[in-house]
């Protein structure tokens, strides 16, 4: 078993320290209800991934991806909340950075590209998410960042819709 540990840097990351991923907590701003993509294996993750050398920022990052993994477009506003830490026996540690952003609408689901798995699209409370994702308190910091950048958006996150998919 690989001995990892995680923690959550509300910072820029430091230089030199490789982003391997950006994930995004995007928020509907109908329902005040961010996204989670359930996997047919009944795990649960943020939208997001790998930069890409076409990519121009992390927000094209997690704009791609969400669109390829759960068809779901994000406006051009984003808020940089922070990354986590990754820290693995016998590696260099490497950052997950971690962003906010306004879904702007939603196409009909399709495979994801890559891999070809269809995720369901699981609409949730910023205050339950954490839980759903199993992140613990570096989750429950995250939904917390993304809940105070979204409340600056205007978005109701105080007082969401019910939890329910996206379909």
């Amino acid at each position: 078993m690989t001995d990892i540990q995680y923690s959550w840097c509300a910072a820029p990351v430091p230089p030199g320290l490789p982003v391997t991923q950006a994930y995004g907590w995007l928020v509907c701003p109908r329902t005040g209800r961010v996204l989670i993509q359930e996997h047919e294996d009944g795990l649960h993750n943020l939208p997001g991934g790998t930069p890409e050398p076409g990519d121009d920022s992390l927000h094209a990052t997690v704009a791609r991806e969400a669109f390829e993994e759960n068809q779901v477009r994000i406006g051009p506003e984003t808020a940089y909340l922070g990354y986590q830490l990754v820290m693995i026996a016998g590696r260099e540690p490497f950052a997950q950075v971690r962003l906010a952003g306004v879904i702007d609408g939603f196409a009909p689901r399709a495979p994801d590209a890559d891999g070809g798995q269809l995720y369901r699209r699981l609409m949730t409370s910023l205050a339950r998410a954490p839980g759903v994702l199993g992140w613990g308190e570096s989750g429950h910091a995250q939904a917390q960042a993304a809940a105070e950048a979204a409340r600056r958006w205007g978005l109701p996150v105080d007082a969401p819709a019910p939890d329910g998919y996206e379909d």
